[in-house]
């Protein structure tokens, strides 16, 4: 028979009985052409599998040559090694990992990462979904998972990224919940009679998140101008520092924890981290405040009496050059500051709150006002318009207001 061409597919039966496809899909980084190897049981399970890598080779989707991790392992170098240079450590360690250890790698982590397919997906987001995970949570996941093999499809470990076969899992907003204008004034005259009580000035009328308030930093105020310069001031997550983190937290192991356990890692005597970071708001994006002209007396008193505190503190002062902080300079810790404002919803009558609470009570006072919701964007440093478009909803005074202007313009 005349030879094949070079570059042709091939598939033959062994003495065995065994069939073979060989297929050629490219070149390897030493110049030798990439031949990959198809068997099976039958000629037409062969075929099919040899049509397949020639489909990928077409479509340009087959993966490099060597050994395919499996979805756990993937998921591990994807957690430690490509995700921190875009998100911060605090979400990878609270957020991402939790949702991957606990409810991805138990169930689909040991497909190898090429041979996961999307109906696989689509049992997982069932069955953690009727496990009483929360929908905007199993969309999370989703989109995690999405994200993570994507970076495979790109580093071609895998040709095809099946999440985006399978449609997002589900999710309606919840309601934001929002203090009234007259509550909100409430907690500031609660604020006004406690130490630090700015704090809480700054959260309603600015609308920064816990960590933008605590992190203020009297360099990056400015009170003549009236412009800050927001910071975030985060506490690195603790680190097992030990050789065996599940034999460090056996005592205190619960079948939900995982080895990389960021609760109980505090509690290892080799632990790592902890320690207090100053860093760019979320986004990353450098973001200025204008401070209102209200807010600037209050300012100033908040610097007259921290240095009183600074005097009265003496050698036990260290200067973080924190606007709000604990009696000898030090960062106020956020559960502390947590449990103050639980105490003056208590003190003002309030029902239960969050400090966030603030932030989105802030979002829709502008838009009562009557700012666009571009500007309430800029202001809240929303990453995009989508997320300032929530707000719209939470109060019906805009839609009254363009009710009565169009009464007026037809009728008056």
């Amino acid at each position: 028979m005349p030879r094949k061409a070079n570059g042709r597919s091939s598939i033959y039966q062994d003495a065995n009985g065994v069939w073979h496809g060989w297929v050629t899909v490219g070149v390897k980084a030493d110049g030798k052409p990439d031949r990959r190897h198809r068997r099976g049981r039958t000629q037409k399970e062969v075929t099919k599998k040899v049509e397949e890598l020639e489909r990928q080779r077409v479509e340009g989707t087959v993966a490099d040559a060597g050994k395919i991790p499996t979805v756990a392992e993937w998921i591990e170098t994807w957690l430690s090694d490509i995700a921190p240079r875009t998100a911060s450590e605090s979400t990878i360690e609270s957020v991402y990992r939790p949702r991957m250890e606990i409810w991805v790698i138990p169930r689909i982590g040991r497909h190898r990462l090429d041979r996961l397919r999307a109906d696989h997906l689509d049992a997982l987001y069932t069955e953690i979904a009727d496990a009483g995970l929360a929908s905007k949570s199993v969309l999370m996941v989703h989109q995690q998972v999405s994200r993570c093999l994507k970076m495979a499809v790109r580093r071609r470990i895998i040709g095809v990224n099946v999440a985006t076969l399978v449609d997002a899992p589900k999710h309606r907003d919840v309601e934001i919940e929002a203090f009234a204008q007259e509550e909100a004034k409430a907690i500031l005259q609660e604020s006004a009679k406690r130490r630090n009580g700015a704090r809480w000035s700054v959260a309603f009328a600015l609308g920064y998140r816990q960590s933008e308030a605590l992190g203020m930093r009297w360099s990056y105020v400015d009170l003549e101008k009236r412009r800050i310069r927001v910071w975030q001031l985060k506490r690195r997550r603790f680190k097992h520092g030990c050789a065996d983190p599940r034999e460090c937290i056996k005592n205190r192991h619960r079948d939900s924890c995982t080895a990389h356990c960021i609760n109980h890692a505090r509690y290892c005597p080799e632990r790592q981290g902890g320690d207090w970071v100053f860093r760019p708001p979320k986004g990353g994006k450098t973001r200025w405040s204008v401070i209102p002209e209200e807010l600037v007396p209050q300012l100033k008193a908040q610097r007259v009496a921290q240095a009183a505190e600074r005097l009265a503190a003496g050698d036990r002062w260290e200067d973080w050059d924190l606007v709000f902080a604990g009696p000898t300079g030090r960062p106020i810790n956020p559960a502390r500051d947590w449990a103050e404002f639980k105490e003056m919803l208590a003190a003002a009558g309030l029902p239960d709150a969050r400090p966030h609470d603030a932030r989105h009570t802030a979002a829709t006072l502008l838009l009562e006002q009557g700012v666009d919701v571009s500007v309430v964007q800029e202001i809240l440093g929303h990453a995009s318009l989508a997320v300032t478009k929530r707000y719209a909803h939470v109060t019906n005074k805009l839609t009254e207001a363009a009710a009565a202007k169009m009464g007026k313009a037809l009728w008056a």
